[in-house]
């Protein structure tokens, strides 16, 4: 039984990709200060918009609101990310490797917003 927010593995791995986003980030040039910052504040808003969904969760279409937000948060990331390999060449390889993690998360989160049930009371 879910019980708390951290019982979501769409929550958990949002939050577990964000300290290797930022790890990444730091290859960034200081003219890129503008993407460095949208793309932590999508990244952040991921697990955020999940925590604030879930607190609402006996509403369903609310939480499933929150995860619709969530869901737009981890493809913005993404395509922060595909800017960052068009920018930055030689970080493709690694870029590679953080959109398979969001593309995954996005269709888990995704799947979790298809399949909640909720009481309708």
């Amino acid at each position: 039984m879910i019980k708390d927010v951290t019982d979501l593995e769409v929550y958990n791995e949002a939050n577990r990709l964000l300290p290797k986003l930022y790890e990444l980030l730091k290859e960034l040039p200081k003219s890129e200060l503008d993407l460095e910052w949208q793309i932590k504040r999508a990244a952040k808003s991921i697990s955020a918009n999940i925590a604030e969904g879930f607190g609402k969760r006996h509403f369903g279409k609310e939480f499933k609101r929150y995860l619709l937000n969530a869901l737009g948060s981890s493809d913005e990331v993404i395509s922060h990310l595909r800017a960052i390999a068009l920018i930055r060449p030689e970080l493709s390889e690694k870029v590679n490797s953080y959109l398979d993690n969001y593309k995954l998360l996005s269709k888990r989160i995704n799947s979790l917003h298809k399949y909640w049930r909720y009481d309708n009371r």
